[in-house]
């Protein structure tokens, strides 16, 4: 029977006011009643992963807590589809936050969470795009739906060493955009422009400034850092220009005044990975699968164990964090 099977897993437990994540062994009998049982075999590494690791309670409430916002494997108990059997991904909703995520070598959630591998793909593959390549698929969406063209100029991704920032970039230059990267990361430079950059460029670029409105610069922009470089992004943008923002490493607020908007048209778009319709989720997965596949951030991604995990997750937090880190359950 499932529930007698044990398992590893990386928990994080409350201790005299500290969490401390350790690998322990688990009992599937322990997981939530769900409909669909899989047994992971990969995972992802993200900023929301590092968050719930260091006890903020507003991505975890309760503890000890397994995190992993991705997981990819097989099915191996469900009641009704997807079958046993079936090879799966799943991210964002409530994974990862409050239900036992990825970090452990099973997960049971709702059967509506799980999206079917893309043909071609196998767990790894899929894992080495997880939520960032996902979010990045559809901040890119969102600017072509809104009209985005090479031909109308730059595109800039702040945070574009990031996760989420390198797959962006890598997409935006494959269908012919003219992408300028932002990075506090010197040494990543020729990094980005292996990905497809025209020009890297630092933080300086979008360093506070008193004037309601500067030159405009770019075309289109996906931000994945908001905070004040967001409110100076858009400063920057040209009339009837696009932002797609998705993060928010640099802070949550973003003061601003409606000059933008009012005088050159911007549009500020939201992106949500977690809560959208799977259709929406499965379409991007079928692009990253195939017209916006980014070989050259699949051969840069990084494996590690769960031995591993304590060290990365607190890179992510203090910002040293590059490119994309796959959690493997067998190493």
């Amino acid at each position: 029977m499932s529930n007698d099977i044990e398992y590893k897993a990386w928990r994080v437990h409350e201790k005299d006011g500290e969490y401390v994540g350790a690998e322990e062994t688990c009992r599937v009998a322990d997981l939530p009643a769900n409909e669909v049982l899989i047994r992971v075999t990969h995972s992802s590494l993200n900023y929301k992963d590092a968050l719930s690791a260091s006890g903020n309670k507003g991505v975890t409430r309760n503890f000890p807590h397994t995190p992993g916002i991705d997981a990819a494997g097989e099915v191996v108990e469900s009641s009704g589809t997807p079958g046993k059997g079936s090879q799966v991904i799943v991210t964002g909703y409530d994974l990862g936050m409050n239900t036992p995520g990825g970090f452990g070598e099973y997960i049971r959630v709702p059967a509506q969470w799980c999206v079917e591998m893309p043909a071609g793909w196998d767990a790894r593959k899929a894992m080495i795009y997880g939520t960032a390549g996902l979010t990045a698929g559809l901040c890119v969406n969102k600017l072509l739906r809104m009209g985005a063209a090479p031909e109308q100029g730059p595109v800039v991704v702040t945070g574009a060493s990031g996760a989420v920032g390198t797959v962006a970039v890598e997409i935006l230059a494959g269908l012919g955009f003219e992408v300028t990267a932002v990075s506090g990361k010197e040494d990543q430079v020729d990094a980005l422009k292996g990905l497809g950059a025209t020009a890297v460029v630092g933080r300086e670029t979008l360093e506070a400034s008193p004037k309601p409105m500067l030159k405009p610069v770019f075309a289109n922009a996906v931000d994945t850092v908001g905070g004040a470089p967001l409110a100076e992004l858009l400063k920057q943008v040209l009339p009837g220009g696009s932002v797609s923002c998705c993060g928010l490493v640099a802070g949550p607020k973003v003061e601003t005044t409606v000059m933008p908007f009012i005088l050159r048209g911007v549009n500020l778009l939201g992106v949500d990975s977690v809560e959208i319709p799977l259709d929406q989720k499965r379409q991007v997965w079928h692009k990253l699968s195939s017209d916006w596949a980014c070989p050259k951030t699949e051969a840069a991604a990084r494996d590690i164990g769960r031995g591993d995990l304590d060290g990365a997750l607190r890179a992510f937090l203090k910002g040293e964090s590059i490119g994309k880190i796959v959690l493997d359950h067998a190493r």
